[in-house]
């Protein structure tokens, strides 16, 4: 069935949200709306054939070789919803954290249980996978945040790696951008509309799209249940990133002058009002919570035979 240009189109604000927070990742998005398939197809589409087509200055052809109706819907609607969300994120991250982290937690729970849903026939070897990538990806959760040098170099590295987290069905891009501690001066680009450092980050994801796209088709196509189960894991493991309440352990001064959390570890609500002094606002988080479990999963059972 032919998607609308509205359909791809509100995919990618749904797709451009979950990128611009470091929960659920848009390539999950892609793959609980039904289009994940057909978005990793036509980023591979940007090939020799493409090229040759346009030496050939046949500009109707490459558009179609590469799916150019849904991949600059995709793309206005992922866009539209990263500049528009960028500003509130950042205000309601640096006013309201523990609430917006409980928010993610639920909407990266249910993304991990629709994966996990998508494994079939479970073996020895794939719940080997699956535990191996959650212990993994719950290391680096716990593991200090790394500084990343600013400069042409950092912020193109930090695109490339975040846009390969991006399409995968499992890994945030922001959550990648958190541990390189990239993700407060991001949002703050974003904000600000820094031309120099959107450019340098923009050529750096599209390198990495067009490389790791590549990459991950073989990957799923060849061993789909045991990738599957990989990115399953990498998403149970980093539900600790999103855990609301957390104990900081180590501050690092970032470029601004002001201390930073360099590495946190998760504490119950109790723990967390005893080491800050915070109220935990337990009941109002729990019902973010759940009300991000809930989106994930209406739009999971909306979308999944379109």
């Amino acid at each position: 069935m032919a998607l609308s240009s509205a359909g791809i189109f509100l995919r990618g604000l749904l797709m451009g949200a979950a990128d611009i927070v470091p929960g659920v990742s848009g390539g999950t998005v892609a793959f609980i709306t039904g289009i994940y398939d057909q978005l990793l197809d036509s980023i591979r589409s940007f090939d020799l054939e493409f090229l040759a087509r346009l030496s050939r200055l046949d500009i109707a052809g490459a558009w179609q070789h590469i799916n150019g109706r849904f991949l600059l819907a995709l793309l206005l609607g992922i866009a539209t919803s990263i500049f528009s969300l960028a500003q509130l994120v950042s205000w309601v991250l640096e006013h309201h954290p523990v609430p917006l982290w409980a928010f993610f937690f639920g909407l990266i729970l249910a993304s991990a249980l629709v994966l996990l849903g998508e494994v079939d026939r479970w073996s020895l070897p794939k719940v080997v996978c699956l535990l191996c990538a959650g212990a993994v990806a719950l290391f680096i959760a716990l593991a200090p945040v790394i500084s990343v040098e600013m400069g042409v170099a950092g912020v193109f590295l930090a695109g490339f790696l975040a846009v390969c987290a991006m399409i995968l069905p499992g890994i945030s891009g922001s959550f990648i951008l958190v541990l390189l501690g990239m993700y407060s001066t991001t949002l703050v680009a974003l904000k600000s509309l820094d031309l120099m450092f959107i450019l340098v980050f923009v050529v750096g994801a599209g390198c990495g799209l067009l490389c790791f796209s590549r990459l991950l088709h073989w990957l799923l196509h060849r061993f789909h249940q045991g990738t599957m189960a990989v990115l399953t894991g990498f998403l149970f493991g980093s539900l600790m990133v999103v855990w609301p309440w957390k104990r900081v352990l180590e501050w690092v001064e970032g470029s601004d002058g002001q201390l930073k959390p360099a590495q946190q570890f998760p504490v119950s609500p109790l723990d967390y009002q005893i080491y800050t002094g915070q109220e935990p606002q337990l009941w109002f988080c729990l019902s973010l919570m759940i009300a991000g479990f809930a989106i994930v999963w209406l739009i999971h059972a909306y979308w999944r035979h379109d």
